[in-house]
């Protein structure tokens, strides 16, 4: 690692010249003149320099009189910032290349976002009891995004996350989780109408949060897709956030596609069905405990319906589970994508990924498939996958150690002699191809030499490594791990 005080020169795509010093303190002179040398919590105006291209921007306060909407998007085309395009997946999500994605907000923009978490998590770099209400994400604010030297204009930037974010604030460092959304300022500035990046309309910049090896997010998400299940795009980006100073290097992050934006629009027949997000108890499954606020919609919100999740509730707890299990499981696959779960528990199972379901009443969607008119389970926030991790460690393949009357909907499936079965074919079928150990091992060495100069190059104060070792010791057990998953399905399918 390098201090905090120096960016990488190899990593370094901004000019700061004495050309932009001067055309700072020149904006800012004309800024006052224009306000009559007036006392206000105006901006002084900001011009920049972004990957060789220009920037005036007069963003304000919320609180004052001044506009910032008076600009033109004059780096706007069909194919970079419309929505009459498809997603360009090529372009935005690469398997063999780092990107460089550049954030510019004005420094009161950027100190109210800061503001915001020591509301809600205290001050920053101390522990504090605090903790993130329900629906009260940190705010939305407008920013200037550049990639490869083209500008996309009043992006809404917020950060994102829960108890990752919390304790990434609480431990003082910055390297923060972004969520990205292009036209959430559209009814400001008109001028950004529909705004998209390459056909995608929104993204999570995850920042590996808890993954010295960086390589977790995506490489599971590789997993699941390799196994046939829809999962978002991920890729590996470094990210540069000017907030009044320069650009600053904020590290490795790696960039996720959004359920709700072209996940279901592209790996559906179509994207009209309910999407839920759930969270806290109801999303366990228990019998009695469905509460529609547990189940957020993310699509179809203004339709007050929730009779999906409510069927999938009684299918699961109906009485023929015992009496009658054919009957149980017809009525159980008539509103639930069984087949789509077994083969995420398998996936699941085999790289340990405990933050989710069985574990924790959080991580995935479900979306109500039109085609099939069945809930789908989607993974999703894949970070601390490949580790046994906490909380009592990842299940294990046999689940002995769930609890069954918590996790109802793992329990009663692999109860059933029919489900376990095929549970158990998609183990050996995962573990042969989507998981097979020199091709995951392989992946992580690619991926690793991928992200080691940009890894390493990570400054204090924006990184969780103490050391350049700790990125190595990380890649060295993931390479390790696939080899153990391996013996752990092989001695599980011996004993069934």
């Amino acid at each position: 690692m390098v201090s905090s005080n120096h960016i990488p020169p190899a990593n370094r795509r901004f000019n700061q010249s004495i050309t932009f010093l001067l055309a700072l303190m020149l904006g800012s002179l004309l800024m006052l003149t224009g306000c009559g040398g007036s006392d206000s919590d105006t901006d002084t105006t900001e011009t920049v320099s972004s990957t060789d291209t220009t920037v005036t921007d007069t963003s304000t306060d919320t609180d004052t009189e001044v506009d910032d909407a008076d600009f033109e998007a004059t780096d706007w085309t069909d194919e970079t910032h419309s929505n009459d395009v498809d997603p360009n997946f090529d372009e935005v999500f690469s398997d063999t290349e780092v990107k460089r994605i550049d954030i510019v907000v004005t420094e009161d923009r950027w100190e109210s976002m800061l503001d915001n978490l020591t509301d809600l998590y205290g001050t920053f770099g101390k522990s504090s009891s605090s903790t993130l209400v329900d629906d009260d994400d940190p705010i939305f604010v407008p920013a200037e995004v550049f990639y490869n030297g083209t500008q996309w204009y009043r992006v809404g930037i917020r950060f994102k996350g829960n108890s990752s974010l919390q304790s990434s604030w609480q431990q003082g460092i910055l390297k923060l989780a972004l969520k990205l959304d292009f036209d959430e300022f559209e009814d400001d500035y008109p001028q950004i109408k529909n705004q998209r990046f390459y056909g995608f309309k929104k993204f999570s910049l995850k920042n590996n949060y808890n993954d010295e090896s960086m390589l977790r997010e995506k490489a599971a998400a590789d997993v699941f897709k390799d196994a046939g299940l829809a999962v978002s795009h991920t890729g590996f980006y470094t990210l540069y956030i000017d907030h009044g100073d320069g650009p600053e290097y904020f590290g490795v992050y790696t960039l996720v596609e959004e359920v709700d934006d072209t996940v279901i629009d592209t790996q559906f027949s179509s994207d009209e069905g309910n999407l839920y997000k759930p969270e806290d108890d109801g999303a366990m499954f228990v019998e009695g405990s469905f509460n529609q606020d547990d189940f957020e919609k993310k699509t179809n919100e203004d339709e007050e319906d929730w009779s999906d999740i409510e069927a999938l509730f009684t299918a699961l707890h109906d009485d023929t589970y015992t009496s009658d299990p054919a009957t149980w499981r017809t009525n159980l696959e008539a509103v639930f994508d069984v087949d789509v779960f077994l083969k995420y528990l398998a996936v699941n199972g085999i790289i340990q990924n405990w933050d989710t379901y069985g574990r924790m009443p959080h991580n995935y969607y479900l979306y109500n498939n039109p085609e099939t008119s069945k809930l789908t389970w989607i993974p999703w926030d894949n970070n601390e996958a490949f580790q046994d991790g906490k909380l009592g460690g990842a299940l294990a393949l046999d689940f002995s150690d769930l609890s069954s009357s918590s996790w109802p909907l793992i329990a009663k499936i692999y109860a059933d002699d029919v489900y376990r079965a095929r549970y158990n074919e998609y183990l050996l079928e995962v573990i042969s191809d989507a998981f097979e150990t020199n091709k995951m091992q392989a992946k992580y060495n690619d991926y690793s030499a991928l992200v080691e100069t940009y890894a390493t190059s990570e400054v204090s104060g924006y990184t969780f490594l103490e050391s350049d070792s700790d990125f190595y010791n990380a890649v060295d057990d993931l390479i390790e791990h696939a080899e153990e998953r391996a013996t752990a399905v092989d001695n599980y399918l011996n004993t069934q």
